[in-house]
């Protein structure tokens, strides 16, 4: 098991091969990139005597259980939270040179569901055979979910995927992304995403479906011959573009009920859904912000993507009508949410001169 190398809430700035760190719980993910836009403000007041523009600052602390308080608090105070936009500070550069803009980020559906068969567990001997199994049948159901491109099956899934722009492929493809080093690191070789599309691509901008976990029937140390009365599975689909949340639910539904053999019942245990978050990135201010990075940092700003979900940018939209640039520089290599996080020195001082850079841009612009 992990430990940590020094008390988890006393930063403190640690030498590396890679150079300075401030190393603490948090330090990346995300207490570090909050207090570099904060120094960024501090910073801008202290030399112009006033900040560029208006700005409200808003710290949400509840992420890590869901936000409860969140969506209330946005709807109770809409008015003095609107604004043109909101900045995000909550995602990474590229590499330790590029820094970027994340521009979309992926919906979720989850779905925890128990298909029933027989009114108790069974023993194979007695009723192997003629007794319905629901492990063949939640197999049988969870197999067909692909096809042999890797494309999934459900029919209309796909309603609302848009193609990446031929501008944004070429700057992915500027990153240098090396999939053998990606699936390398974690001891795998062969993609095994949609066959047609790039690593970058599947992760960012195509939508996927996972079994995330599958139980049923005894799973104890040992061998029991047993055929269960029931099997259980959790299946998630990450969504980009304009894909309905509740549309995609109803058709996994439909597809696991249609394919339910007599003898058998489902039930459900699901999780609230969201859509795909997608920014305008024509929008003069992306444009602006862009460049202010490209200024600071050895190599161009990119926009790119992000295979997860940042769901207070969803809420932004749906709850004052704002849309979200997210700009962060965390690093790959920062550890969060695991012992021993760090954020890179360099990252702070040059993010809050980022930041600067940024606000003055927005403001001028």
């Amino acid at each position: 098991m992990a430990r940590y190398n020094r008390p988890p809430f006393e930063p403190a700035l640690e030498e590396t091969p890679n150079g300075t760190v401030i190393r603490a719980r948090g330090a990346s993910d995300d207490k570090g990139q909050l207090m570099t836009f904060i120094e960024a403000c501090r910073a801008f007041k202290a030399v112009n005597g006033t900040l560029p523009c208006g700005i409200t600052i808003l710290l949400e602390g509840e992420e890590e259980s869901g936000s409860p308080s969140l969506i209330p608090f946005l709807k109770d105070n809409a008015n003095e939270l609107r604004a043109d936009y909101a900045l995000v500070c909550d995602t990474g550069m590229w590499d330790a040179e590029t820094p970027a803009i994340t521009t979309m980020l992926r919906g979720m559906v989850a779905e925890d569901f128990t298909i029933h068969a027989a009114s108790r567990d069974l023993h194979s001997g007695m009723y192997g055979g003629p007794a319905i199994n629901p492990n063949r049948v939640m197999a049988k159901l969870l197999a067909g979910l692909h096809d042999d491109e890797g494309r999934i099956t459900l029919e209309g899934f796909y309603d609302g995927v848009a193609p990446v722009s031929n501008a944004i492929k070429d700057q992915w493809e500027s990153l240098n992304f090396k999939v053998e080093n990606f699936l390398g690191d974690v001891d795998l070789s062969h993609p095994a995403g949609e066959q047609a599309f790039t690593a970058l691509e599947q992760i960012w901008a195509r939508p996927s479906c996972d079994i995330n976990g599958v139980w049923g029937g005894y799973t104890g140390a040992g061998f029991k011959t047993v055929l269960p009365a029931e099997a259980s599975a959790k299946v998630s689909f990450r969504l980009v573009g304009a894909q309905d949340p509740e549309a995609i639910q109803n058709t996994f539904r439909a597809y696991l009920e249609d394919g339910l053999p007599p003898d058998c019942t489902i039930s459900y245990r699901a999780k609230d859904g969201a859509g795909a978050t997608n920014m305008p990135i024509d929008a003069p201010y992306f444009t602006a912000a862009r460049q202010a990075l490209s200024d600071e940092w050895p190599k161009e700003a990119v926009f790119i993507g992000c295979g997860g979900s940042i769901p207070i940018v969803g809420h932004f939209q749906e709850y004052l009508g704002m849309n979200s640039m997210l700009i962060g520089f965390g690093l790959e290599d920062d550890q969060i949410h695991s012992p021993n996080e760090k954020y890179s020195l360099t990252s702070f001082q040059k993010g809050a001169r980022s930041w600067a850079r940024v606000l003055h841009a927005l403001a001028t612009s």
